[in-house]
């Protein structure tokens, strides 16, 4: 199995970058670039909040029962399906009081603006769990592993560099640890 970005990112075709462009009121080719650079971000907020055995054990529980079809995660949040409210709930959790920060980070790096861009990773949050339950499943991952596995993550993507990179290490250098657990959210997510 590919790494957890790529996966997100190849279940990304012109229909759904299209329908998200849409929803942002920008044209197809920012949209894009937008979500490769939010995607890691959700990765590296998840990989510090995993890196604590709080954080770790709150985000195996969520991931236990989940995953599934990554087109009808993503068809449900672009719908208004079930999925459609809990992604800004779960970035509270992993952001936490950083959110605002992580938003207008990735809105400037984009010119998506930070509301614009608070709305990608809403989209893309619930995505970005049910990859990251796929593949743990495959991986047969628990709670233990996925600090390490996220973090393997999170280096794949500082070594291949560019704007996504960078924005990636700015904000987890400026984020403080983002220390909020995911508890709430992520139950949240699944009992959906």
């Amino acid at each position: 199995m590919g790494g957890l970005v790529d996966n997100v990112l190849a279940n990304m075709g012109p229909n759904q970058i299209g329908a998200i462009a849409s929803r942002l009121g920008v044209d197809p080719a920012q949209a894009q670039s937008a979500i490769e650079h939010a995607i890691p971000l959700i990765v590296g907020g998840l990989a510090q909040n995993a890196g604590t055995a709080a954080g770790a054990n709150a985000l195996g529980d969520a991931l236990g029962a989940h995953g599934g079809d990554l087109a009808g995660i993503l068809g449900g949040v672009l719908g208004g399906g079930a999925n459609s409210g809990i992604g800004g709930a779960i970035l509270g959790h992993v952001f936490g009081g950083n959110q605002g920060a992580v938003n207008q980070g990735l809105g400037q790096a984009t010119g998506l603006g930070q509301a614009n861009a608070g709305q990608l990773m809403a989209m893309l949050a619930p995505l970005v769990m049910g990859a990251l339950a796929n593949h743990a499943q495959a991986q047969n991952v628990g709670a233990g592993g996925l600090g390490g596995l996220l973090a393997r993550e999170v280096q794949q993507v500082q070594q291949q560099g560019g704007s996504a990179g960078g924005l990636l290490n700015s904000v987890l250098a400026n984020s403080g640890g983002l220390t909020g657990l995911l508890q709430g959210a992520l139950g949240a997510f699944a009992r959906r």
